[in-house]
């Protein structure tokens, strides 16, 4: 590989606004399930709003496992295209809502499907362009999820009051139309693998640490994400603060973030990655815990500041922890496809479960969330 270079570097600038318009957007989920609860679907409950965020975030992981083999075959192109014009069809789609079972196929569905064929075009191609760069590489050009995220929640939060949700979808959808153009523009394929992977590798489950670390990850992923899409509404409903203020809550999560995946993976380099995701997680958890007793603006503020770098090594990490649980490359594919398509299943059900707990609690509910987070 080149290892740098003006076309190594643009392939991290179009793998950036890939990962800006797939984990960026889902990330940013949670100022949409605070104004679908106040506003557009208010009949509806906590738990079955989430579904959508959660759905599409399901779909982001699995049909990106999915769509590995067609990458390894030579479709790259064909997965850019199809997906940035799912991702742009989506949120416009989204735009022209006014019924639940629209948000769930626009917002959920669409958008979905157009996250999961640019999964694996976001992160395979940085490595076929470094060698002793590529984890930098690769770290900077995932920051795109979390500044695509703040980029989002505010974008959203700033515009739905003054020109409404149909034309703030609409700016979004604008935003990830010219983002995704330059990723198209960009991209270019360098390498193929020299075969093609294969989906499943069952025999991993038979080593224990591989099978707890899979199982850690799908109970992990049930609360990490709750603070994302809950602290917006807990913030107006449950702690009296500003809406204009709440509405960075999201923005602030998603910031942190983007040290939380860097710093971590600077460090797990030379220490491992399991000893760098124990304490980060162990840290998250008592964060979620301690939210219970935030009242106050600026303690909420502070909660997110932390909250965020902590859970990003829960993101960032799991992919170098399974690398140095497998005794050979050439499973490695099969190995992580195998626990992200079942931490997808953590992901999906997770938000609904915490949603169910907050109505089901009356007055409690909220605490049933947090340590449903926790």
């Amino acid at each position: 590989p080149p290892d740098g270079g003006l076309l190594a570097w643009l392939q991290v600038l179009g793998s950036f606004f890939l990962f800006m318009n797939t984990w960026g957007l889902v990330n940013s989920y949670g100022v949409y399930q605070t104004y679908y609860q106040l506003d557009l679907l208010r009949d509806k409950t906590p738990s079955q709003i989430s579904w959508v965020g959660s759905f599409q975030a399901c779909l982001l992981l699995i049909v990106g496992v999915a769509t590995g083999p067609l990458f390894d075959l030579g479709y790259f192109y064909l997965l850019l295209w199809t997906g940035s014009i799912l991702v742009v069809l989506g949120l416009m789609m989204t735009s022209l809502c006014t019924k639940y079972w629209q948000v769930m196929l626009a917002q959920g569905l669409v958008l979905g499907l157009g996250f999961g064929c640019l999964s694996v075009p976001s992160v395979a191609i940085v490595s076929t362009y470094f060698s002793n760069k590529k984890a930098f590489a690769t770290g900077v050009a995932a920051t795109g999820s979390s500044i695509g995220g703040v980029i989002y929640t505010s974008t959203f939060s700033r515009l739905q009051p003054r020109i409404g949700f149909p034309w703030a979808t609409r700016v979004m959808g604008f935003i990830a139309l010219a983002g995704l153009a330059v990723a198209c523009a960009v991209l270019r394929v360098r390498v193929l693998p020299r075969s093609v992977r294969r989906l499943l590798e069952p025999r991993a489950f038979l080593e224990v640490p591989y099978a707890s670390f899979t199982v850690a990850q799908v109970v992990g992923t049930m609360g990490t994400w709750v603070p994302f899409y809950y602290v917006n509404s807990y913030a107006i409903q449950a702690a009296g603060v500003d809406p204009d203020l709440a509405s960075y809550l999201t923005s602030i999560l998603n910031g942190t973030s983007t040290l939380g995946r860097l710093v971590p993976n600077y460090f797990a380099d030379r220490t491992g990655p399991f000893n760098i995701m124990l304490p980060a997680s162990a840290c998250s958890a008592l964060l979620a815990f301690s939210w219970i007793g935030i009242r106050s603006p600026a303690g909420l503020v502070v909660f997110c500041a932390l909250y965020g770098f902590t859970s990003g090594s829960f993101v960032s990490l799991p992919a170098p922890a399974i690398a140095s649980l497998t005794p050979s490359l050439s499973v490695l594919g099969a190995r992580i496809g195998m626990s992200f398509s079942l931490t997808a299943i953590g992901i999906l059900v997770g938000n609904p479960i915490g949603g169910a707990i907050l109505r089901s609690g009356s007055g409690s509910g909220w605490v049933g969330l947090q340590c449903w987070a926790g």
